[in-house]
């Protein structure tokens, strides 16, 4: 099955092929060594402390970087939907021995990319994809401030402001949808699940938002 052509337009939401015409984007997918594999909900893509020798974009499904506290509370770093990469930054920088493990949170499909093609040659696609690579890791940066924005908050209130109004944000919409469940999102925000249910529920009453299940819509701040 030709996985390009299947699922080309997912691949193109990502920064690092975007704009790509058909050949383009063929020609720079080989450039990185790309090959894609299933994997089944729940199942490892990548143990901790082991070595990632290529980085991820996500073609279907969803997957999640996650990694144990002292007490083996498990954190997620991030939650990966299709047309998103992970683990650029371990791939390039040869980490021996990340905490962060990475798992299929439901069937998923994932195109596995090296960076080693970008390397050792000085010609113009290569140097234009090194400048594409270096974008999405700039864009990464920008993406972990973002999450550390929500682990300074102290209240569960003022987590969740923060990270519904960048999802938000990012949808450019008022209603919009989450890619996590309850505890995920628990999880997510550094947060205990039942304290995070009342909160949601008293910011519900108090009109601040709305939601059902995963959709949820900002109706005003909070002060």
């Amino acid at each position: 099955m030709d996985k390009i052509k299947l699922y080309r337009s997912v691949i193109l939401k990502n920064p690092l092929f975007s704009g790509m015409e058909e050949e383009e984007l063929r020609k720079a997918v080989s450039l990185l060594h790309g090959r894609s594999q299933v994997y089944r909900r729940g199942e490892i893509l990548h143990h901790a402390w082991t070595r990632m020798e290529c980085f991820g974009l996500v073609l279907s499904g969803l997957v999640q970087a996650r990694s144990d506290d002292f007490d083996g509370n498990s954190m997620i770093m991030a939650e990966v939907q299709p047309g998103v990469t992970f683990g650029e930054s371990l791939c390039l920088l040869i980490v021996e021995d990340s905490p962060v493990y990475v798992c299929a949170s439901e069937d998923s499909e994932v195109l596995w990319l090296s960076v080693d093609g970008l390397y050792g040659s000085r010609e113009e696609d290569v140097t234009a994809m090194q400048k594409r690579f270096t974008a999405l890791l700039a864009a990464r940066i920008l993406s972990m401030n973002n999450r550390i924005q929500i682990l300074s908050k102290i209240s569960i209130r003022e987590k969740l402001m923060v990270y519904l109004s960048e999802m938000s944000a990012a949808s450019g919409s008022s209603v919009f949808r989450i890619p996590f469940n309850r505890e995920d999102m628990a999880t997510y925000i550094g947060a205990n699940r039942s304290a995070l249910s009342r909160e949601l529920a008293k910011m519900k009453r108090e009109g601040i938002i709305d939601f059902h299940k995963n959709t949820f819509k900002l109706l005003k701040y909070s002060e």
